[in-house]
């Protein structure tokens, strides 16, 4: 996609080895799949535990004044048209654009697909834990409390909650959101190797677009939204911060030590000594030599007379 550029694309820490073969990555997802099969299985004796904390979702969400799938599901419910399509984007996106982007990323990102895939391998083992742990039924269970279900409404495409597929949907996984966090990977893998402003563009709008129709579906509560959303910051943490430490500019190495200067010698204060005269090949100095110049020879003395008679 063409563009202007923005910000380039978010670095990752490089990874010596090459792109994992497709069929370990295959026995990955299936491992993935099977993981959630056998928490789906406990269901039958987890619904009225599942059916109270979905109460006890809703009542805190009323008490704060933020429960948005109320009015959502309301309109949707009036325009089944729109609930249609919306239904089918909830069941079939979901699991299409992720896979498509695991599979471009590991095919043609090779280098950023190890961090990316194991950020989604978190996002799905935080959201396993919390399923086994907090069985949470969504709106559309809860008897009384005026949601539409929208998908089995307007029998949307591979529909989960209704028909075959029923079965092998965990109908207690509403918290926290694994559409959110599946979303906003999918979001973080388009601006790790992408940095055109339509792609980053479609990227953003994509976890945005996929709250409002889990909500407006009766699927998630709003609370499932922010928790969905802080799975995926927490399994991505880790690669943020290897890709916040690649981007930092090396920190530059101290200057060497100096060498130590030769200490400078300080005499008493006082008149500069004299600098003696340079001694001439002779060997002696000018001034020695006139200092013991003799001197010009005066008149003769007399010789001393002897004594006569001796």
């Amino acid at each position: 996609m063409a563009g202007a550029d923005v910000s380039g694309p978010l670095p990752l820490e490089p990874v010596a080895r090459g792109r994992p073969r497709w069929w370990t990555q295959v026995l990955l997802v299936a491992t993935v799949w099977w993981t959630y099969d056998a928490i789906n299985n406990l269901n039958p004796l987890r619904a009225a535990t599942a059916l109270g904390h979905g109460l006890s979702i809703l009542s805190l969400e009323t008490t704060l004044h933020a429960a948005p799938e109320r009015w959502l599901n309301s309109w949707l419910a009036h325009h089944l048209s729109v609930g249609r399509w919306l239904g089918d984007y909830y069941d079939v996106a979901h699991f299409v654009v992720t896979i498509a982007v695991l599979v471009w990323v590991w095919s043609r990102h090779a280098d950023r697909y190890r961090p990316l895939r194991n950020a989604l391998l978190g996002i799905n083992l935080i959201g396993f834990v919390v399923y086994w742990a907090y069985p949470v039924a969504p709106p559309r269970l809860l008897d009384g409390k005026g949601f539409v279900d929208i998908v089995a409404v307007t029998h949307s495409i591979g529909a989960w909650s209704s028909g075959r597929l029923a079965s092998q949907a965990n109908e207690y996984a509403a918290m926290p959101s694994l559409h959110i966090a599946w979303a906003l990977w999918c979001a973080l893998a388009v601006w790790c190797v992408r940095k055109d402003r339509p792609a980053r563009a479609a990227a953003a709008a994509y976890p945005i677009f996929t709250s409002l129709a889990v909500m407006a579906t009766a699927n998630h509560y709003f609370l499932d939204v922010v928790a969905g959303a802080a799975t995926a910051l927490v399994a991505a943490a880790p690669m943020m911060i290897g890709a916040y430490r690649a981007a930092r500019p090396p920190v530059p190495a101290p200057p060497p030590p100096r060498a130590a200067a030769a200490p400078t010698a300080v005499g008493p204060v006082g008149p500069a000594p004299v600098k003696a005269a340079e001694t001439p090949a002779g060997g002696r100095s000018a001034s020695s030599s006139r200092r013991r110049r003799p001197s010009p020879p005066g008149p003769a003395s007399p010789a001393p007379s002897r004594a006569p008679g001796g």
